[in-house]
Formats: structure tokens, C-alpha cells, sequence
């Protein structure tokens, strides 16, 4: 695993560390109750703390390869979309994620994620 420090002492541009370790977003808001309103996430590392019922995030655009970490630290569960004409799991159109769990997304191909949850 790379450690952004690390990497940035090694002699990397902060642009080519985070491009190399990814970046977070915390302090998050859910939004919207469909694809179209969701939150638009675009860190790799999101920490979702505030879920209204019946609020949720979208992924970025599916590219084999990607992965994207989601944590519900909010009070109710969390819907998470994929992008439009992408799925979750090779079916499903969104993945509910319940208080406190983490989900790690990882694009298997240009438009499917699969879900790895962890209390």
C-alpha cells in the first residue's frame, strides 16, 4: 500500500501522489433519492456522515480497474448508484449500505462494479 508521505518524500509531485495513493473526501452529505440527484462522488476514499432516509451517492464513471471506498457514518442507510449505464453486482441499479458498514467498489469492466462490504 502507498503511503502519500512516502511517496511525496521519494521525490513525486503532490499530483502524482495522489495520483498514485488516491484521495479522500470526508464530511459528506448524502443527497438526491435517484441516479439523477444523488451526490456525485469523486474522491477514491469517501466518508459519507450525514444520510437522511432515502439519500444517496453515485460512483464516478465505471473504468475497469478503479476502485472507490464508501463509508456510512451516517444515522440511516445509504443508497449508492453507479453511474448511468453501469451496474452494481452485475444487476442491480443501486446498493443500499447500512450505518457504519464500508463498501469498497471495484470495477471488474467498463461497466460493472462489484461490492465488498465490511462492518
Amino acid at each position: 500500500m502507498a503511503i502519500p508521505s512516502r511517496v511525496l518524500s521519494a521525490g513525486n509531485s503532490p499530483l502524482s501522489s495522489t495520483s498514485i495513493c488516491g484521495d479522500a473526501a470526508t464530511a459528506l452529505v448524502a443527497t438526491g433519492s435517484s441516479t439523477t440527484d444523488a451526490l456525485q462522488l469523486s474522491a477514491c476514499y469517501n466518508s459519507v456522515i450525514t444520510t437522511a432516509a432515502s439519500t444517496g451517492v453515485k460512483l464516478p464513471p465505471t473504468e475497469a480497474g478503479a476502485m472507490v471506498a464508501v463509508y456510512n457514518g451516517g444515522a440511516s442507510t445509504l443508497t449508492v448508484y453507479p453511474a448511468t449505464g453501469s451496474t452494481i453486482n452485475a444487476a442491480a441499479a443501486s446498493l443500499s449500505v447500512t450505518a457504519t458498514t464500508r463498501v469498497l467498489f471495484i470495477a471488474t469492466s467498463a461497466t460493472t462494479w462489484i461490492s465488498i462490504a465490511g462492518a
